[in-house]
């Protein structure tokens, strides 16, 4: 075979000058070529070599032999250390001539030392190795012809795709797990220093994942983002990261999947791109587009499924109601039918916060819907919007998937402006693993487990999110992140000493840790500083605190540990010492008109709008008896009333009771029904609880529950529920911090009751999906310790447990 191949050798050797010559020179004039002309250069020249080989051997239509390209030549995306994938396709030619045809086609690519990846076979024997070996199916899913007998070719590639469609249901799982095998030994690429551009989660491998997925029928080849979504979709995706690879090989000199740290600034600059860092956030902008639709498209593909048997009688999926336009069906949160994104500029945050409740990602459909009609949210903030969107931050790692899908939709930016500046931006810092958008995400899902820490979660949570907003914009991040949070804080329409207090927490976010690493605590004037700094609040301090684990966590493995939270503890401790005497909690004052209402005796109840397009304040006036508040909580509850804020107090023989509530669905019901059902729970008609729990186990819940004290499921809290006390000289002062539940005020209530304990007035108060209710007890001389743990365990035992730890392992740098 050497005389045989000699000549081929040589032109073989012909096609690697060229190659070399399009690598060094370019094209005409010497131009350097960039990376999309490159790649189609390379299959030009690879297919004029292999037509004119082709015809020396007379691989010719009708000649019964084909050959069909797999790999980056059938794609159109040969790279220039690209393997060449070809199939010798024959029609049961004489074997002796087949030898003689394929010796004479590969040797000459051989001996060039090109790199060669080959087969030789029939029509049958193609499409049933495609038919056993998953990987080898997914290359012939993209095979195209290249010269001889096309009728071959067509009926190898109609064969192995027709073949495909119909068996995709027996291997789908199978696709799946290879497909998550792979992104477990790669990891992710917007999160690796040195990614795997092809392997790695959102690479070109998952895009190759989503056009088999789209040859068998069951999904959009660009699931979810097309080209008219931010940043131009999964077309824009595919290409940069393509031409990162193709300048990677070019930069390397070889065939190289891994983008290392010492080429990125060669390989941003010959991209027209920037240095290394701008190479990493245009890298993540990418996969993380690519990894949204690989996500999109794998749900998207499970449900369109064939059945088969007996699940083709299957029903139709019921839509249940979520919250008000929202609804889940097959799985995923959608928009109800009669939904008008147009009318409700608040609906994309009680889809995210549905979907973050419930785990349960939001439908393409509905977020593309959302994305064109939705009007933008009008300034300040409506409450329901902003308590949609504590919901969502508070729901702890729920929160992550979510976020993504609005911020990869373009909804997200929507919502905050400033994000742009910190999407997808690296980290100048080697020990941050994440990006510095996903880094607030990641600090806000760990603050959401020290809400009950704080006597104001949502300012905690808040904080998380936009400590860092200031990043990417020049200057001190902490200053300007603290102008950012101010402008921020008005648009969501906090008091403006909410908005005072969330600006300083992003002002000094990195003090405590700052201090308590690097100056003498011994020193007095070190402790004074802090003080001095935050103007003596022991409020925002104990938000800082909970802030700077939370922080310190979402950066990376090692950065909090007993040595710093020692530290950081004990300089908190030093100057709550010298701050000293925080104001205890006080009863609201009560409305003159609600007096004089009391004074005229009998049941009352008022219902108006509170200022919001779904807040109302709900007034019961009745005769103070025990259990009173226990039922009026629960019967707005019974009515999917959520308690939002409540001021419970007392007058001449009265209660007076205001609550600022939320309807789940539609309107709420009329003051009168509230003012009968009231009156039939006082006198023992209707059991409240029982209802209730009944309610709340027929209610769509997908994460994981609980069985508490009751026989109730209940949902697990991100944080554990904390009980603290109070002595005033008015009585003891219990103090609820925990995760919201169904008529949890009434079942608070009941169970303080069932205690021995009568309480004097209370507060209320919903922020996202955390509570904090404060209720002034009368115990008199029983008031014991035993007592107190007593009323403690009975609060305890209906609040919701916390979530069985699961933390999260950072991605490798």
């Amino acid at each position: 075979m050497a005389g045989v191949g000699k000549s081929g050798s040589d032109a073989a050797a012909d096609l690697v000058r060229a190659r070399e010559r399009l690598l060094t020179r370019g094209g005409p004039r010497n131009r350097r070529l960039d990376a999309e002309a490159l790649r189609e250069a390379l299959v030009d020249l690879h297919e004029f070599w292999l037509n004119k080989k082709a015809a020396e051997l007379g691989i010719t239509p009708g000649s019964g032999f084909a050959v069909v390209a797999v790999g980056g030549l059938a794609r159109r995306e040969m790279l220039p250390y690209s393997d060449l994938d070809l199939i010798l396709l024959h029609d049961n030619v004489d074997p002796k001539r087949v030898s003689e045809v394929a010796d004479q086609l590969w040797y000459p690519l051989w001996d060039a030392h090109i790199k060669l990846d080959h087969s030789v076979r029939t029509v049958s024997q193609a499409v049933k190795v495609a038919g056993d070996d998953l990987t080898a199916a997914l290359g012939m899913l993209e095979a195209r012809h290249i010269v001889g007998d096309d009728g071959l070719s067509t009926a190898m590639i109609g064969g192995v795709r027709r073949d495909w469609r119909n068996g995709i249901r027996s291997r789908f799982d199978e696709l799946v797990n290879q497909s998550r095998s792979r992104w477990g030994r790669s990891g992710e690429i917007a999160h690796r220093a040195e990614p795997d551009l092809k392997n790695g989660r959102g690479g070109l491998r998952d895009i190759q994942l989503l056009d088999a997925l789209s040859l068998a029928q069951l999904t959009d080849a660009m699931p979810g983002l097309g080209p008219d979504a931010p940043g131009g979709g999964m077309a824009q995706a595919h290409r940069r990261l393509l031409d990162v690879r193709t300048e990677l090989h070019r930069v390397a000199g070889r065939s190289r999947d891994q983008l290392r740290a010492q080429d990125a600034d060669e390989i941003g600059a010959a991209l027209r791109i920037g240095d290394r860092f701008d190479l990493a956030r245009i890298l993540s902008d990418s996969a993380r587009t690519v990894s949204y639709s690989v996500d999109v498209g794998l749900r998207t593909a499970g449900n369109a499924l064939p059945r088969r048997g007996l699940s083709r009688l299957r029903r139709v999926p019921v839509r249940r109601p979520l919250d008000e336009g929202v609804v889940e069906h097959s799985g995923e949160v959608v928009l109800a039918r009669d939904a008008r994104p147009t009318k409700d500029p608040g609906l994309i945050l009680r889809v995210a916060a549905a979907s973050a409740q419930t785990e349960m990602p939001m439908s393409a459909p509905t977020l593309n819907r959302l994305s064109e009609e939705a009007p933008e949210l009008r300034e300040p903030w409506p409450k329901e919007a902003l308590n949609d969107l504590l919901v969502l931050l508070d729901s702890g790692r729920s929160a992550i998937a979510p976020i993504e899908a609005l911020d990869r939709t373009g909804l997200w930016g929507r919502i905050l402006p400033e994000w742009g500046a910190v999407r997808d931006l690296p980290p100048r810092d080697a020990v941050h693993t994440w990006t510095v958008d996903r880094h607030l995400v990641e600090t806000t899902a760990f603050a959401s487990g020290f809400t009950t820490r704080v006597s104001r979660p949502d300012l905690l949570i808040l904080g998380a999110l936009l400590h860092d907003i200031g990043k990417g914009r020049g200057g001190d991040h902490s200053v300007v992140g603290a102008e950012l949070a101010t402008q921020i804080g008005n648009r969501l329409g906090l008091w403006p000493s909410d908005v005072a207090l969330l600006r300083a927490i992003v002002r000094f976010h990195l003090l405590l840790p700052e201090t308590a690493t690097r100056r003498d605590l011994e020193d007095p004037s070190t402790t004074q500083g802090v003080v001095d700094a935050l103007g003596g609040d022991p409020l925002l301090l104990e938000l800082l605190h909970a802030l700077a684990e939370a922080d310190s966590l979402a950066t990376g493995p090692g950065v909090w540990g007993d040595w710093k939270s020692s530290l950081i503890g004990d300089l908190v401790r030093r100057c709550r010492l010298v701050m000293a005497g925080e104001a205890l909690p006080q009863p609201d004052p009560i409305d003159p008109e609600h007096i004089a209402r009391a004074a005229a005796g009998g049941v009352h109840v008022d219902l108006k709008p509170e200022g919001g397009q779904h807040t109302y304040v709900v007034t019961v006036i009745a005769p103070d008896k025990p259990g009173l508040l226990s039922d009026a909580a629960g019967v707005l509850a019974l009515h999917s009333l959520r308690v939002l804020s409540a001021s419970l107090g007392s007058h001449g023989g009265s209660a007076i009771n205001s609550f600022v509530v939320s309807p789940k669905f539609g309107t709420p019901p009329a003051a009168g029904l509230l003012r009968q059902e009231l009156i039939r729970a006082s006198a023992g008609e209707l059991d409240l609880v029982a209802l209730l729990d009944k309610k709340e186990r027929d209610a769509i819940a997908s994460a994981p529950v609980r069985v508490g004290a009751e026989g109730v499921p209940t949902a697990f809290a991100q944080a554990p529920p904390r009980v603290l006390w109070f002595d005033t000289d008015n009585g003891p002062i219990l103090e609820l911090r925990a995760e919201d539940r169904l008529g949890l005020l009434c079942r608070l209530a009941k169970a303080i009751a069932r205690s021995g304990a009568n309480v004097r007035w209370a507060k209320a108060a919903t922020m996202g999906s955390a509570v904090v209710d404060t209720f002034c007890l009368e115990l008199g001389p029983a008031d014991t310790p035993a007592l107190r743990r007593q009323i403690e365990q009975a609060v305890l035992a209906v609040v919701p447990a916390p979530r069985p730890k699961r933390e999260p392992v950072p991605e490798e740098r």
